[in-house]
C-alpha cells in the first residue's frame, strides 16, 4: 500500500464547500447516526467511453456509539422502511462492530480506541445489496487509524482491503493491489487508488458568526480509482451530504427512491449490458482469493 496527498478536483471543493476540518478529522463531530444524501458517479475510460451518475443515500453509522447507546430511530436488526443488519457485513454474524474490532486486532491495529463509523447502504423493505462498505476507525483524538473498505460482487462474494499505515487520513491517497472480481468487464489486476474526505461534521448547527439558517451540512466523499497497466482505467465516487438520522427523514429518502435497492442492482446489469453493445473485452470469473482480506 502507498499513499500521496492530493490537492485539487472533488475533495478540495468538498474542503471549500464546508470548512474542513484538516486532514486528521473533526474532534468535535457528532456521535450520532447518520443519513447521507447524495450521488454515486462511474467513469470508464477505455476502451470505450462509458460514464453515469445517480441519486442515492446511505447511512453513516457511529458503530461504538450505539453498540453503548442503541438508537430508536435505526431499525437494527429487525424490518423497516430503511435498516442496519449486522450480518450484512463482515464474516456475517450477529455483531460486525466485533468483526471489525477483531479485523484491526489481527492487522496489528491497537490504537483504534476511537469511534469507528460504518458507512453503508442500508437494507430497504428488508433487502440489500452492497457494492462497497466503509468502516473509518478512528483514534481517540478523531485521526484515522484504519479503514477497512468492504467490496461485494453480484455473484454473493465479499472481500476486504485494509488500509493503514503512519501517513494515512482523510485527504490522501491510498493504493491497494486489485485482487477481487467484481465486473466480468474489468480483469482481476491493477490497483485501486482509495481517496476519503470528510468535512464539517460539526456544522449542523448555525456558525457562531453566521446568519440563521445558513449552516452547512456535513459533506462525505469516497473515490476508488481502478489503474491497470496502461493507467487509469475506471473512476466512481459517492458523495453526499450528512445529516442526523430522523424518522422524517428516513420517510423523505424511502419515499423519493422506494426502490433503491433493486435500483442498484438494475442500473448495474443496465450497465452492463451497455459495455457489451460496445464490444468491451468480457472476462471469467475467476476463484476468490484465498485470504478474506488483502492489504
Amino acid at each position: 500500500m502507498r499513499f500521496g496527498t492530493i490537492d485539487s478536483g472533488v475533495f478540495a471543493g468538498a474542503a471549500r464547500r464546508t470548512g474542513a476540518q484538516g486532514e486528521q478529522g473533526a474532534p468535535d463531530e457528532p456521535n450520532e447516526p447518520m443519513i447521507g444524501i447524495g450521488e454515486v458517479r462511474h467513469t470508464r475510460l477505455r476502451p470505450s467511453l462509458n460514464r453515469f451518475a445517480y441519486p442515492t443515500y446511505f447511512l453513516v453509522l457511529p458503530m461504538r456509539r450505539l453498540r453503548a447507546e442503541p438508537s430508536a430511530v435505526l431499525a437494527r436488526n429487525r424490518f423497516g422502511l430503511i435498516g442496519f443488519h449486522d450480518r450484512d457485513h463482515g464474516d456475517g454474524g450477529s455483531d460486525s462492530l466485533a468483526w471489525a474490532e477483531a479485523m484491526l486486532a489481527r492487522e496489528g491495529v491497537l490504537d483504534a480506541d476511537g469511534e469507528i463509523w460504518l458507512q453503508c447502504y442500508p437494507r430497504v423493505l428488508g433487502f440489500a445489496f452492497k457494492p462497497v462498505s466503509l468502516w473509518y476507525c478512528h483514534r481517540a483524538d478523531a485521526s484515522l487509524a484504519a479503514v477497512i473498505v468492504e467490496v461485494n460482487n453480484t455473484f454473493g462474494e465479499r472481500h476486504c482491503y485494509f488500509l493503514c499505515g503512519p501517513q494515512l487520513a482523510f485527504g490522501r491517497e491510498l493504493q491497494a493491489a486489485k485482487v477481487f472480481h467484481v465486473s466480468p468487464f474489468c480483469a482481476v489486476s491493477g490497483s485501486y487508488r482509495f481517496r476519503f474526505m470528510r468535512t464539517g461534521l460539526a456544522s449542523e448547527v448555525t456558525p457562531p458568526n453566521g446568519p440563521t439558517g445558513m449552516a452547512q451540512p456535513a459533506r462525505v466523499v469516497a473515490r476508488i480509482d481502478h489503474h491497470d497497466e496502461q493507467g487509469l482505467l475506471i473512476q466512481t465516487s459517492v458523495s453526499g451530504s450528512l445529516r442526523a438520522l430522523t424518522p422524517a427523514r428516513i420517510r423523505a429518502a424511502f419515499f423519493g427512491m422506494p426502490l433503491m435497492t433493486w435500483g442498484v442492482i438494475a442500473r448495474i446489469h443496465w450497465q452492463a449490458w451497455k459495455l457489451w453493445r460496445k464490444k468491451v473485452p468480457f472476462f471469467r470469473k475467476p476463484r476468490p482469493p484465498e485470504s478474506f482480506m488483502s492489504r
